[in-house]
């Protein structure tokens, strides 16, 4: 058996005492088990490649690798933008040049073909789905990522498994240890007390919280579909399996941990299993066991919370938890600001944020794989007359283009008109109005559409944190109504956004004659710029600041002797702002300098990034990692 290497004793010895109170309060000081999980990380430690060892040590020498402002990551399905494992790695060199350089596989492990809810009901997390390829596939891929300077993040569905999983299997056939893995119960009488308590997650499509298994004439717990089982974080063994399950990814050359659905893990009768305190105790061992395996290996938590709830996710500077969090708050907002053309809610929101500690960092988007729920301030909104149910209807109702003047085009999720709780799906060409705008052939609309969109990535990447892009986004990729006709998913319509790539699309990416070349290449000219100033990298001060119009977000970012004025505006017309600048600026988009006196009239979705002071580009403050 190989043996870990000298520094692991180092980090454990960093660790031990609090890893252990941790494990032995939450688990009654079962030391059997804390023993198995010691011998777990010595295993996982054992294992690691020299290669993953060398990458370790690199990234502990700068530990806030993942700061910078080069960094760039896109989000993509395997199958629906190369097939295969092998065919996405024959198209990294089409990733490097959209800049990315932080690749977010959605989910590649191994699920039934039905009743997977797009590959989050695991059937075998050591095993890559067989339409994708191998094991050896995924790692060959992050070596040549690895290679090129590019980091993976992969998905860790830790809440539950599928009914199909070896355990669950077990479980149903009455093996009492692996029932005890999940939450089995005799009759309704404890389920019937949860749900007093527990919201259901999709009251719709999956209501209640639980699921009568017929065959064994049980109970078991499914939060979020009948066929995901939820684990019983109770037991050490799911904690010491699951941590084994962890490290295993890890060693196959996966630089980040994506936690699914983290705050629902820990589960108590009489609360709403929601963010209880055990949750946070694990995630903060969760934490240290990256730490002293993995080192280079960053905690991605998805905590989709209203903002209170989120940033106790990221622990404390001294105990953290995740190192990286989604924004999802601020990309809700975005999209109500789209709406109704009004900042306020915005810049609040961003004020909040820019007030956390500098080491917090949030993962920025403007859509992902999922749907957009309606998870705004809505106490705050009273105060503009904007209440909670009559809003949610008319965002809704704007995004799928029922709205008077509206061009965007989505489609609900988990409709319920009883609560006017719906969901938006759609792609962000399509939401900004790029594809009404085909449809119409209407020239002027089509390049107001782009410009909405070039905005709001331009605005998405002025955020402090690191942004990431949704595959197809980079050439204005439209929704993809074929899933209706799909017996397999035209139940679910966040398949719209989950198109296959076109790749006959990205051919125009060079021809600015194009829509799908004009939209290319403005993106990749604003990610050049952001990779090149420091007063784009996490660390400096993000100040949001009035512009004198409701319409107009202001953000000035300060880092050393550089300082960037940007303004967005979200209006569809012409916005005479106060800059709160003044003198000689250098135009980062344009290249030019310009003097102003404090004044500027900003054209319908136009932006500015105005620099002063060192204008000179920083190269040496995103050093790249040796290959």
């Amino acid at each position: 058996m190989n043996h870990p290497p000298a520094e692991y004793d180092l980090r454990m010895r960093r660790h031990y005492d609090e890893l252990k109170w941790l494990y032995c309060e939450l688990y009654h000081n079962d030391m059997d088990a804390f023993r198995a999980l010691c011998q777990i990380l010595q295993e996982g430690a054992a294992q690691r490649s020299p290669d993953l060892r060398q990458l370790d040590q690199t990234r502990e020498r700068a530990p806030q690798w993942y700061y910078r402002s080069d960094l760039l990551g896109m989000q993509l399905y395997v199958k629906q933008f190369a097939g295969t494992l092998k065919g996405l790695q024959s198209k990294l060199d089409y990733l490097q040049s959209c800049n990315a350089n932080y690749i977010h596989l959605m989910q590649v492990l191994k699920c039934p073909a039905a009743d997977n809810d797009g590959g989050y009901a695991i059937e075998d997390f050591r095993s890559v789905d067989p339409s994708l390829g191998t094991m050896e596939d995924l790692k060959e891929l992050t070596a040549e990522c690895h290679h090129r300077g590019m980091s993976v993040c992969l998905d860790f569905v830790m809440n539950h498994t599928s009914q199909e999983h070896e355990w669950a299997k077990r479980a149903r056939a009455g093996e009492q240890e692996y029932r005890d893995r999940y939450f089995f119960y005799d009759n309704w009488d404890i389920p019937n007390q949860f749900e007093q308590t527990v919201p259901q997650v999709f009251p719709t499509t999956a209501p209640g919280s639980f699921t009568w298994l017929e065959d064994c004439k049980q109970v078991v717990m499914t939060s979020f579909y009948p066929y995901q089982w939820d684990l019983n974080y109770g037991n050490p063994v799911v904690f010491n399996e699951m941590v084994s399950i962890m490290l295993f990814l890890a060693n196959q050359g996966i630089d980040i941990i994506r936690i699914d659905a983290v705050p629902y893990i820990w589960k108590q009768l009489g609360t709403d299993c929601r963010n209880l305190p055990q949750v946070h105790t694990i995630v903060r061992m969760l934490r240290m066991i990256t730490e002293i395996v993995c080192p280079g290996v960053l905690l991605l938590g998805e905590v989709v919370m209203a903002p209170e709830k989120l940033a106790p996710y990221f622990g404390t500077v001294e105990k953290p938890e995740c190192h990286m969090l989604y924004n999802a708050t601020t990309m809700c907002t975005t999209w109500h600001t789209v709406a109704t053309q009004d900042v306020r809610l915005l810049r609040h929101q961003l004020e909040q944020v820019s007030a956390l500690p500098k080491e917090y960092l949030f993962l920025n988007y403007l859509r992902c794989h999922d749907d957009i729920g309606w998870g705004l301030d809505f106490p705050w909104l009273q105060q503009f007359g904007w209440q909670e149910v009559p809003h949610k209807k008319f965002l809704n109702d704007y995004f799928t283009g029922r709205y008077p003047s509206s061009r965007a085009r989505g489609e609900l999720y988990n409709d319920d008109p009883r609560l006017g709780d719906a969901r938006l799906c759609g792609t962000t060409a399509s939401l900004c109005g790029v594809e009404s705008a085909v449809e119409s052939q209407d020239g002027k609309a089509l390049e107001t559409a782009l410009q909405l969109d070039v905005m709001l990535h331009a605005y998405l990447l002025t955020q402090s944190g690191l942004p990431i892009l949704y595959s197809g986004d980079e050439i204005g990729q439209l929704n993809d109504t074929s899933y209706h006709d799909d017996p397999i998913k035209q139940a679910d319509s966040r398949y719209l956004h989950r198109g296959a790539f076109r790749w006959d699309l990205a051919e125009y990416r060079t021809d600015l004659n194009t829509a799908q070349g004009k939209l290319f290449q403005r993106l990749g000219r604003l990610e050049q710029i952001r990779s090149g100033f420091h007063v784009f990298a996490a660390e400096a001060q993000m100040l949001p600041f009035e512009t004198g119009s409701s319409s107009v977000l202001g953000i000035k970012r300060i880092r050393q002797e550089q300082m960037l004025t940007a303004v967005f505006n979200f209006s569809g017309s012409t916005q005479k702002i106060s800059l709160e600048a003044y003198g000689t600026h250098t135009d980062l988009y344009s290249g030019e300098a310009v003097q102003t006196d404090g004044s500027w009239a900003l054209p319908p979705y136009g932006f500015l990034w105005l620099l002063s002071g060192d204008t000179h580009k920083n190269e040496s403050s995103n050093p790249r990692l040796p290959d």
